[in-house]
């Protein structure tokens, strides 16, 4: 009866090792073809006209570094356009930084919005549609207050827009750990898991059909036609649902050549594991199918499940290599070469407890529907939000 276990263990480990090889493969294909079409996006080396942008930034509570982060906005080579920042409490401790922004840059259209209405549970989309109502222009652009751009981003963001076709810009980010163990871990996720993950869905699909949180650039029409920011206030995956559904009007979500800068709170290991948390049950809820075909690419877990059932024996060890040796040129090539993350290479030791943990973290959210956000607690169904009264 144990050798018949054992027999089963081995099987269910190499098929998972024959589908996270796969996977690796696939991951590769598509950073070569992300590489491959850098410079060759709609507006890269071409000149077009480049209209005037609204950007706007819903705020709560402070990031690391955040005002270098707001001010890195203010330092664009692009012809015209605002920043609009909005809170939902006056006392905000991030609107010191919004003032101090519009001291330093006196000329530039830098806007304090405080919305007083909550219109849903999702605080950050009841911000955004009130500060809609202050944006001047026709092109808008949404990102992540913690996120941190280079001078040409909006000029390489806003670009592609050109093409009437193209209903969306978004891009991926690099994080930038703080020296938490927990810092340490989610920045290296996000280089070595989620944005392969994201390559890969723009590959096999023909393109995206979400946004990314860290850029979400579109039209105010597009906007309107799907209802506004309204119509997704009480989901939590808002930059999923917003590129998902421009993407149901039949226009082409574009993942720009641009990789912005997150800089990562200091988590520690329960903040770290309620963030994960937070995410993957958001995706759960929004990419079911692709979510649960997830565990699939957990090679390291599969090999190790192998290299046990097998007691060891040699070609368990020889399997282990060659998912080793899959996993690392994936990490390289998303993290270093398309990424250019500075830090994957010193927190690279920390990939297989990276890998481990998120398989525990896949398990656990299954286990419930609960998540944490910005310190208030929510239920979390079929994507939408329901707060849980302290």
């Amino acid at each position: 009866m144990i050798h018949l276990t054992e027999r089963v263990f081995q099987f269910v480990a190499i098929l998972g090792c024959v589908a996270s090889s796969v996977y690796y493969v696939i991951c590769l294909w598509s950073a070569a073809a992300f590489l491959r079409g850098r410079g060759e996006l709609c507006g890269a080396d071409t000149p077009v006209r480049l209209p005037p942008v609204s950007m706007l930034k819903p705020l709560k509570g402070t990031d690391p570094d955040i005002y270098e982060s707001f001010r890195s906005h203010c330092l664009q080579d692009y012809p015209e356009y605002e920043i609009i920042f909005g809170v939902s409490d006056p006392a905000d401790p991030a609107v010191a930084s919004v003032q101090q922004l519009q001291q330093e840059f006196p000329d530039h259209a830098i806007r304090l919005v405080v919305s007083p209405h909550k219109l849903g549970a999702n605080v950050k989309v009841s911000n955004l549609e009130q500060m809609l109502s202050t944006a001047r222009y026709q092109h808008l652009l949404v990102n992540d207050s913690d996120i941190r751009v280079e001078r040409d981003y909006l000029r390489r963001v806003i670009a592609p827009l050109a093409d009437e076709r193209v209903g969306m810009v978004t891009c991926l980010y690099r994080g930038v750990a703080a020296p938490t163990f927990g810092s340490k871990l989610e920045s290296l996720g996000i280089s070595t898991d989620f944005c392969p993950g994201v390559l890969v869905a723009r590959q096999l699909e023909g393109g995206l059909r979400f946004g990314l949180g860290s850029t979400l650039a579109f039209r105010r029409a597009d906007l309107e036609r799907i209802g506004g920011f309204e119509s997704i206030v009480d989901f939590l995956a808002d930059d999923y649902e917003l590129g998902r559904r421009i993407a149901g009007l039949g226009l082409r979500v574009v993942l720009s050549d641009v990789v912005v800068e997150t800089h990562l709170p200091a988590y520690d290991l329960r903040g770290f594991f309620a963030h994960q948390l937070r995410w993957a049950r958001g995706v759960r809820d929004s990419r079911a199918a692709g979510y649960i075909g997830l565990v699939s690419t957990y090679g390291l877990m599969w090999a190790l499940l192998a290299l046990i059932s097998a007691r060891a024996a040699p070609w368990s060890w020889a399997l282990l290599g060659v998912i080793v040796l899959l996993r690392l040129t994936v990490v390289l090539t998303v993290g270093k070469s398309v990424l250019q993350d500075s830090q994957l290479l010193k927190h690279l030791w920390l990939l297989p407890v990276r890998d481990l943990v998120a398989v525990a973290v896949w398990i656990a959210s299954f286990a419930g529907h609960t998540v944490t956000w910005r310190g208030d607690r929510f239920e979390l169904k079929n994507g939408r939000l329901t707060r849980i009264a302290p």
